[in-house]
């Protein structure tokens, strides 16, 4: 089956595959926006994780078929071997997402515990008393829902199991045999999972790919566009130890760098966009309300009835302040935003968090509630990780190629080493003249 996609033309989905889609958890993610709030900075910023999901997919088999089809050989293997960790990984790309709850990441804060989702193979040394995240509604929702017999028989056919599938999203869920070994044309044999595992979540993988520029297009904006073509095409395994990790051409180094800024900068100027923020707060104001009864349950199946258009008729029925906020969109105003690095006021030489106090304790002294926030986005959250390198394969056609630490080959990761951080302090909008004088 083909689908039309804004972003990638013709996404194809092999029939094996349509069980998975037509399924009532993966049919789910059409009513979850993929960036939450931000419709109410971004009209245009409607579009699902459901075709995210797709999206991420499709980006996952071009750099696989890049990968294991070099015209250098490096990547190649049997032809069985390669169509099986190519339905693997596609399968794993295409569920990456299929734990998230209604308004996607900005739910999360609210979710339970995660011992008590009880998700097969998760000990409750692992869980601790964490709170749970997306990330465990997916593992649970691949080994242990209504979806998993579904994929059982949807994969039966390549020799892998849900716990595969699993362990690309993570790793934790690895099984203890040799299915994502295989045989390079050159003789040696290779462990692919961490390759694999990379494409799915890292540095430079196929879910940024694709929610960069779906994201930037339905918004309007230029931040998440990058070189994806270019990137994709300098892709290449670098093996070491035996095991594949992700690596590309050092031609793709400024793509990279690019890739790595746009995602920077989309968090900054579109997810945590100041109308966006403040709906956030609301929602998550709502939900600590004692008067709250909406929970987000820890039965997967009873999960599966939750969406955007659940949580928002939830709220339209709520008589909470904040419900109603949020119901009828009169949000609170930006009094106050802030930006750490930039200088306050040039000439007093106020700091920032000298004018966050100050006008905290001026809206509290004139009895003015406010609502304080403070967003943070940082360059990466992969930088030192030495289980799944990255690396850039160096060749001057001179001297003998060599597979370099990414983090090597780019000043990005101590340039932007510190958090980013953006204030603000917003009040009602009934309030804002008396909290401006």
């Amino acid at each position: 089956m083909e689908i039309r996609d804004v972003v990638h033309g013709v996404i194809t989905v092999e029939n094996h595959e349509l069980p998975i889609l037509d399924s009532r958890p993966f049919q789910r993610l059409k009513q979850i926006k993929a960036t939450g709030f931000a419709e109410n900075s971004y009209p245009g910023a409607t579009h699902t994780r459901f075709i995210h999901s797709l999206g991420a997919m499709e980006t996952a088999t071009h750099a696989w078929d890049r990968i294991a089809g070099r015209s250098d050989g490096v990547g190649r293997m049997k032809h069985e071997d390669f169509l099986r960790l190519r339905a693997v990984l596609r399968i794993a790309a295409l569920l990456h997402d299929i734990g998230h709850g209604p308004f996607s990441h900005t739910i999360e804060f609210a979710m339970p515990a995660a011992s008590l989702l009880k998700i097969p193979g998760l000990s409750a040394d692992v869980a601790g008393e964490r709170q749970a995240t997306h990330e465990d509604y997916t593992i649970k929702t691949i080994l242990d829902s209504s979806l998993t017999p579904i994929l059982e028989r949807a994969v039966r056919g390549f020799g892998f199991t849900p716990r595969h599938v699993a362990a690309l999203v993570d790793p934790e869920y690895l099984p203890d045999d040799d299915f994502f070994q295989a045989r390079r044309d050159s003789g040696d044999v290779v462990d692919w999972f961490p390759l694999l595992h990379q494409l799915v979540s890292s540095e430079l993988d196929c879910d940024r790919m694709d929610y960069l520029r779906r994201d930037s297009f339905h918004a309007g904006v230029s931040y998440g566009v990058f070189d994806a073509e270019w990137l994709l095409s300098c892709l290449r395994p670098v093996i070491q130890g035996g095991r594949a990790y992700l690596g590309f051409e050092h031609r793709a180094i400024y793509a990279f760098e690019d890739f790595l800024l746009s995602r920077f900068h989309m968090f900054l100027m579109v997810y945590t966009h100041h109308k966006t923020v403040i709906y956030d707060e609301m929602l998550r104001l709502f939900l600590t309300s004692p008067d709250c009864d909406y929970r987000l349950p820890t039965d997967i199946e009873e999960y599966f009835f939750r969406n955007d258009a659940e949580l928002l008729s939830h709220l339209d029925r709520s008589k909470n302040e904040w419900a109603r906020r949020i119901a009828d969109r009169v949000p609170y105003g930006l009094l106050l935003e802030t930006h750490s690095g930039i200088p306050t006021d040039a000439r007093a030489q106020t700091g920032q968090e000298a004018l966050v106090s100050q006008v905290r304790e001026r809206l509290k002294t004139k009895g003015v509630g406010f609502i304080e926030s403070t967003s943070t986005s940082q360059l990466s959250k992969y930088y030192g990780r030495e289980d799944f390198p990255i690396f850039v394969h160096y060749d001057n056609r001179l001297s003998p190629a060599t597979d370099i630490p990414l983090e090597e080959c780019t000043e990005l990761f101590t340039r932007y080493s510190g958090l980013r951080s953006i204030t603000r302090i917003y009040v009602a909008p009934e309030s804002l003249a008396a909290a401006r004088i």
